[in-house]
């Protein structure tokens, strides 16, 4: 239909004439009441933002000279995180003279990652900040 008719039959009804489809031979309209139409998008739009989840940065901590049984239970946290869809930092503190033993740490961290594989892929490899050995895992998509 002609445009002229097409603009015509929107006033006669009190409705927008929207351009749907401009690159078609000929270019397509539809009769809407476009304000309704981008109220009706602005709602979808809030729905799907509140639906969607921010991946955070989890923290776990723990010593040099923490003990297996103590690591387990990091592990298993480590592990609800990383199910939840987060990511973990992982956190190995020195004291004092400890800081000499870096070589010793970077394998308990490694390890640490060998444990979560099912869950998990180091993002970051073990490195050094200050008095820290810092480690970032994130989820297996």
């Amino acid at each position: 239909m002609a445009i002229e008719d097409a603009l015509a039959k929107a006033q006669e009804k009190d409705i927008d004439l929207v351009e749907v489809s401009p690159h078609a031979k000929p270019p397509v309209c539809k009769l809407m009441d476009y304000g309704k139409y981008r109220y009706k998008q602005k709602k979808i739009d809030q729905k799907h933002r509140k639906m969607q989840k921010q991946t955070e940065v989890k923290g776990i901590r723990m010593g040099f000279r923490t003990d297996d049984h103590d690591i387990e239970v990091k592990r298993k946290q480590a592990e609800r995180f990383l199910k939840a869809r987060n990511m973990v930092k992982v956190a190995l503190i020195f004291r004092g003279r400890e800081l000499a033993h870096v070589d010793l740490a970077k394998e308990k961290l490694k390890k640490f990652a060998e444990n979560l594989s099912e869950v998990g892929n180091v993002e970051e490899g073990p490195k050094r900040q200050g008095n820290n050995l810092i480690m970032i895992l994130t989820p297996i998509k």
